[in-house]
């Protein structure tokens, strides 16, 4: 497995330090490799580790409690600093005063776990502040190129655009990656969802978790949700469709960024725009190998701008209701970011430059496409997708 550079500098500061280090995101995306990784380090400079992984029956038979968790690690740890992993920590009952225990008696905690229990009310809750979360993501396109090489294998940006970035998918051939990508699916909605929020109405969840992952990159409200139920001849209360939203999101499974509005000078509250966590979320619900390659690019352009380290807003000019979308913060720096498949076809071509009419150009203006064509003019830079998705920062466009 790739060494995931890009997080581990995240958490590295952090290695000696008594807050409770929790790695979280979806499940599958590589939270144990990055603690195996982070362990592996540590190891160069010491011996004194304690790891655990709660999925191996011979470990979780034995230590299934907060009580037996502390006598084990009382009874192998060494003098001085102990550097403590506990990989699938919510098998163990009462885990959390285990946890909160040990960081007090100079051990350094490293934690992951099931998003059916691991999720961000049970540890601020359980923690107090005393902890530090690391959200990982599955791979972007630069990392994929570097797994497909480990793994002697090609990857190529139409692949990205359809199956998305979970790291496991590599390893075996397209039938095959398509049972994995579907039984990790069914894994993430039945387990760390239906049971872990225990939802009765499970057919309802089901077609409201279908809509939602089929469409990504979409302007929504929780009432235009309940207008395609209505239509679908379905009762669903407004109340109910946030707080399955609010499930996906704390699963990991989706994202929610705000418009911004140019009129108000504000983010419009009951709007938002849906990006998949994993593009595969949503070619896995389309049929007949019809890929949404459209909706799908811009929600990969997402995923690599936030993996970039950009804050994000969609642009909604209010005067005249076109869409940027998005607003790329970082440093100081904003960038207006229009996404289109192509815009070879003149018209297409005609809307998404037009999308910038009206703009000033204090900021620098980017259209991003799968178009071998170079379209910039003297006002925006386009940028061909097979180089962006290398870029690791947008100031590489100057490079």
């Amino acid at each position: 497995m790739i060494n995931r550079e890009h997080y581990l500098k995240e958490i590295r500061g952090f290695y000696d330090s008594d807050l409770i280090k929790i790695i979280v995101g979806v499940r599958r995306c590589g939270k144990s490799i990055i603690l195996e990784q982070i362990k592996k380090e540590i190891s160069k400079k010491t011996d004194n580790i304690i790891y655990l992984n709660f999925e191996d029956e011979e470990v979780s038979a034995n230590i299934y409690n907060s009580e037996k968790l502390i006598e084990y690690v009382n009874n192998n740890r060494k003098d001085g600093k102990c550097y403590i992993f506990l990989d699938e920590i919510q098998e163990v009952k009462d885990w959390n005063k285990a946890v909160k225990t040990l960081r007090l008696h100079d051990n350094s905690v490293f934690i992951t776990g099931s998003n059916s229990k691991l999720l961000a009310k049970e540890y601020t809750d359980a923690f107090s502040g005393r902890y530090v979360t690391f959200r990982i993501r599955p791979f972007v396109y630069k990392e994929i190129l570097e797994y497909a090489k480990e793994l002697k294998k090609e990857c190529s940006i139409s692949d990205y655009l359809v199956w998305g970035g979970f790291p496991k998918r590599l390893e075996f051939n397209e039938k095959d990656m398509i049972t994995y990508l579907k039984d990790l699916n069914e894994s993430i909605i039945f387990r760390d969802l239906i049971i872990r929020f225990k939802i009765n109405n499970e057919e309802l969840f089901r077609r409201i978790v279908n809509y939602v992952l089929l469409s990504n990159s979409r302007i929504f409200s929780s009432r235009s949700i309940e207008d395609y139920l209505k239509n679908e001849h379905i009762k669903c209360s407004i109340n109910t469709i946030i707080k399955y939203l609010g499930y996906l999101e704390k699963a990991y499974v989706i994202n929610r960024i705000k418009p911004y509005s140019s009129k108000t000078k504000s983010e419009l509250t009951y709007y938002f725009k849906i990006y998949d966590e994993d593009v595969s979320f949503n070619s896995l619900r389309n049929i007949n190998n019809r890929y949404d390659l459209t909706h799908n690019l811009e929600n990969v352009v997402y995923n690599e701008l936030i993996y970039m380290g950009y804050g994000l807003k969609v642009f909604n000019k209010s005067d005249d209701d076109k869409e940027i979308d998005f607003i790329a913060s970082k440093d100081g720096k904003e960038y207006y970011i229009q996404v289109a498949y192509s815009v070879e076809n003149e018209s297409t071509y005609n809307r998404e430059f037009g999308a910038f009419t009206k703009l000033d150009n204090n900021n620098q203006k980017i259209l991003i496409t799968n178009d071998d064509i170079d379209y910039s003019t003297s006002t925006v830079k386009h940028l061909k997708l097979k180089d962006f998705l290398l870029m690791s920062s947008l100031e590489d466009m100057d490079n």
